[in-house]
């Protein structure tokens, strides 16, 4: 019951916040979003709280507990790139869906126990949501990228639009929450390759294959936009391929065994 009501109350926080960031983009009214970003920060500590709870305090890779653990990091690097480069929107599009993730996890997942997992491997699976979570966040900035580049093509000048940061800004924060998690990416690669027995083995093949792939697109836009100053749709679409592949790599066979099968990767 007690993990009921807080994770009610982490979802009302996390919908109420993406209202308060949605307020001056749709209106162009003052902001306020400093207190909707502390209203998300509670949302993190009390849906963290609740994965603890769940799970027991332990690393839970099933299919809903994963999503709702990668939501949770998520939305916590959401309030870090806010409080360094404030960009609203992106909260609007995070809460709401970490928000649903939440949900599907506390009321319609079947009861999971995580399984006993060494240190080498949990080191690896951490460096590896990291790295999905900072690229998660790269592509909904891409999708924001997209709007407003169009938006500006077309003389759309709506208050949303003068409320997002200067189209510059917001592109070199892309290229770095890219470079980012291209980083921690190579590590999660060389960290399976160190400590995941039989990589291309049992269940792991298509992941592997389908995270060197993702990898490889990362790469290249990172290479096209040092040398050849990539940006724009190219570089937009280029993002959105490549988390495709990595949604795919770290969600996609996982989805299939879990729900459609019904057997543990």
């Amino acid at each position: 019951m007690a993990i009921t009501l807080f994770a009610l109350l982490a979802i009302a926080l996390y919908l109420t916040a993406a209202a308060g960031l949605a307020r001056p983009l749709l209106s162009g009214g003052k902001p306020f979003n400093r207190s909707a970003l502390v209203l998300a920060g509670g949302a993190v500590l009390i849906h963290a709280g609740i994965l603890l709870g769940i799970h027991r305090g332990s690393l839970d890779l099933h299919f809903f507990a994963a999503l709702s653990l990668m939501a949770c990091v998520v939305s916590a690097l959401t309030l870090v790139v806010n409080i360094w480069r404030p960009v609203a929107a992106l909260g609007v599009i995070v809460f709401p869906l970490t928000a649903l993730l939440l949900a599907a996890d506390s009321f319609m997942a079947p009861t999971t126990s995580p399984e006993p997992l060494e240190w080498q491997i949990k080191l690896h699976v951490t460096v590896a949501l990291l790295a999905f979570s900072v690229l998660s966040i790269a592509a909904a900035l891409a999708i924001l990228l997209a709007v407003q580049e169009r938006a500006l093509r077309h003389r759309q000048f709506g208050p949303w639009l003068r409320a997002l940061p200067p189209l510059t800004l917001t592109e070199t924060l892309l290229f770095r929450l890219i470079g980012g998690g291209f980083v921690l990416l190579t590590l999660t690669l060389l960290s399976g390759i160190l400590f995941v027995d039989n990589l291309f083995g049992q269940h792991l093949v298509h992941k592997t294959v389908l995270s060197i792939i993702a990898w490889l697109v990362f790469g290249a836009l990172l290479y096209g936009r040092w040398r050849y100053g990539w940006r724009g749709r190219g570089a937009v679409n280029l993002t959105l391929i490549g988390m495709g592949v990595l949604l795919l790599a770290f969600f996609g066979t996982k989805a299939v065994l879990e729900l459609i099968l019904h057997r543990t990767p």
